[in-house]
């Protein structure tokens, strides 16, 4: 029985960060791969190039969005695995309405795997910022004192707290988990949600609103898309008791920053942004100025662990898919306009 084909367009910087060698050298002895070991990505027409009689694609992050040729040069084509996050760019609405639906070709997204990173950078910046490390570290390193008493080193920290989680997307999801260990009460906000299934977490199901208003500590996993465009403002933020954290590690689209600049000029909450609108965040920005406001540089998905699962991910997605098989992180193509 012939191998199926397997056109592999990633650069070799992409194949070091989420493979390890053995895994990139059991996708290479499963199946009849064409390998890309430049240090480019191929574009589109490239791709399209040597798609003819290919069962799969594998593209990664800087992989160029698909286009009609390749799918006319592969009539075959099974399966797109994406060894990176969101598919949106590689996947444009045409190709998927034309292309991917018609045709019920499987779409894998390795933003799972990140999500385990990203969810355990947010538990660690709710930590961090509710905690003022930052500020007593700083404090230490800057001034001959000791402990500063510019900030309150007893308060509402993470056990015996109300932590709420804006959208049970894969990230949130994990944030959940994650925190299910803690002595603490978890308030979930996503209307795609059903209330069952956010018992089954660990969670109670709540209005956006009466999350901002009863949690101690709230962190953010909202998508990018239309309806999420600075969703989180003055409104919600209004809500927020004394002493509260936010952490955004979503994007900075979905929070309004001038409305986050108010409230946190006022000292009444810790903010902790590894994302934020633009990006990076210009020099002039005045959140920069505000030590209450720890900024990170977009760096809350990075990790070998997630980055090594998407390698590990992206193979049984190959193998599962030709199986004939449920492939897990499948793209849900039905809501396509509801996922990041």
């Amino acid at each position: 029985m012939s191998k199926k084909k397997v056109l592999y367009v990633c650069n070799a910087a992409q194949t070091r960060r989420v493979f390890y060698p053995e895994k990139y050298q059991e996708m290479c002895r499963l199946f009849d791969v064409t390998e890309n070991n430049g240090e480019r990505n191929w574009d589109s027409e490239e791709i399209a190039e040597r798609a003819e009689g290919m069962d799969a694609i594998v593209t990664g992050w800087g992989a160029p969005a698909m286009i009609p040729e390749v799918f006319e040069a592969a009539p075959d084509l099974q399966i797109i695995a994406h060894s990176a996050g969101s598919v949106h760019r590689l996947i444009p609405d045409d190709i998927a309405n034309d292309y991917v639906m018609k045709r019920g070709i499987t779409v894998f997204s390795g933003n799972g795997a990140i999500a385990r990173n990203v969810a355990e950078s947010t538990v660690g910046m709710l930590l961090m910022t509710m905690r003022h490390w930052v500020h007593f570290s700083n404090y230490i390193h800057d001034t001959p004192h000791w402990r500063s008493t510019f900030y309150d080193y007893d308060g509402q920290f993470l056990l015996g707290s109300t932590v709420g989680v804006v959208a049970a997307s894969k990230v949130g999801r994990e944030v959940i988990r994650f925190l299910q260990p803690w002595d603490l009460d978890i308030l979930v906000y996503d209307p795609y949600l059903p209330e069952e299934e956010a018992t089954e977490m660990g969670a109670e199901k709540v209005e956006l609103n009466d999350l901002f208003a009863r949690a101690d500590h709230v962190t953010l996993h909202l998508p990018k898309i239309a309806d999420t465009e600075k969703m989180i403002g003055d409104e919600q933020l209004s809500l927020l008791r004394d002493g509260a954290t936010l952490i955004n590690t979503s994007r900075g689209w979905v929070l309004d920053h001038d409305a986050l600049f108010r409230h946190a000029k006022q000292r009444r909450i810790n903010v902790c942004l590894d994302v934020t609108t633009p990006e990076p965040l210009e020099p002039t920005n005045p959140l920069r100025q505000l030590d209450n406001v720890i900024i990170t540089p977009h760096v809350s998905g990075s990790g070998h662990y997630g980055y090594k699962l998407i390698g590990d991910q992206t193979v049984q997605a190959l193998v599962d898919c030709f199986a004939g098989r449920e492939v897990e992180g499948a793209v849900p193509f039905e809501r396509y306009d509801t996922i990041a």
